[in-house]
């Protein structure tokens, strides 16, 4: 018993290590003082200030910010619910905490890993998130990943994907990841990257089934579905290799035609749609800040910085 609480304490002091890194990584400077302002009120963007919970103007994004004292790794918001992936702190590992509009906590979900991506679906209902259980970049070999979703209506947990059962495969293959979940309007319905035999399919789920099927796409990865349904907004391999970077393109579902963005830059988030025209991420500086950007959804334009020093954009 002993020796099993001495490797759970070197574990956590592990993950705290590893989380440290990654807040400064994502521009979280934990002692800097925040300055919050009060924001017009109108539709509103959510993101991540120095990795706190912030709110701007969608109208102004780089202008009045407030910011709470909420502190997030990743985070997401729609329709009043909050996904907030917490950082690990000295003795514990990270967690999920689900948050109502004015950051009053829902339910927690204990988590293990380095935390990637979270999304939540239009209606607030669903919650899915992604974390590194090994390495911490999806351009490296032997990664491996953990994805779940929790249906905060009925309070379903699904701990991993990969409790999915995947058509036409009679087991899931010992490689098999899955990643960047997105949700149709429905709340059952979701995409999701899937990688296996060094191909990283777009793949489309039904909660209720517990089953994924694997569509004809290929080279899709953190898919993004735009608000009226018909697109994807996801990163691409450029020449089908992570480790050469990834392009922003978008997909139409109906045509299968395959739209590169005017940022040429490496990107790697997963995109989110500001409406059905405009897609944002967000891209690491030199200095080791983030700057969300933002570019026209039909490949014209250019990219511009949408909220300086901020992360994890989400319209709110």
């Amino acid at each position: 018993m002993k020796n099993r609480l001495l490797i759970t304490v070197i574990a956590a002091v592990l993950l705290a290590g590893v989380a440290i890194g990654y807040t400064v990584l994502s521009g979280a400077s934990p002692g800097e003082a925040a300055h919050s302002l009060p924001v017009q009120s109108g539709p509103r963007l959510m993101m991540l200030s120095n990795g706190r919970l912030s709110t701007a103007s969608r109208n102004d994004p780089a202008g009045p910010r407030e910011i709470t004292e909420q502190r997030c790794d990743r985070a997401y918001g729609a329709a009043g619910t909050i996904s907030c992936l917490r950082p690990v702190g000295a003795l514990k590992a990270g967690e999920l905490a689900v948050l109502d509009s004015q950051l009053k906590e829902l339910r927690t979900v204990p988590l293990t890993g380095f935390p990637n991506r979270t999304r939540v679906s239009a209606s607030g209902r669903m919650v899915a998130w992604t974390l590194f259980v090994d390495g911490h970049s999806y351009a490296a070999n032997g990664f491996s990943t953990s994805t779940g979703i929790l249906d905060t209506r009925t309070g379903t947990l699904v701990q991993s994907l990969e409790e999915f059962t995947v058509e036409g495969l009679p087991q899931l293959p010992v490689d098999a990841n899955f990643w960047g979940v997105t949700f149709t309007a429905d709340d059952n319905r979701f995409y999701a990257t899937m990688s296996t035999g060094g191909h990283r399919h777009l793949v489309e789920g039904d909660f209720a089934a517990r089953k994924v099927r694997r569509t004809e796409h290929d080279n899709v990865e953190c898919p993004s579905l735009s608000p009226d349904g018909t697109r994807i907004a996801y990163k691409a391999a450029v020449n089908g290799d992570p480790q050469q970077g990834w392009r922003i393109s978008v997909l139409d579902l109906a045509t299968r035609r395959i739209t590169p963005l005017a940022e040429t830059r490496g990107v790697d988030d997963q995109p989110a749609w500001l409406d059905d025209r405009t897609v944002a991420y967000g891209i690491q500086r030199d200095d080791g800040l983030n700057d969300v950007w933002s570019v026209p959804a039909d490949g014209t334009g250019e990219a511009k910085v949408l909220i300086p020093e901020s992360s994890s954009p989400a319209p709110w």
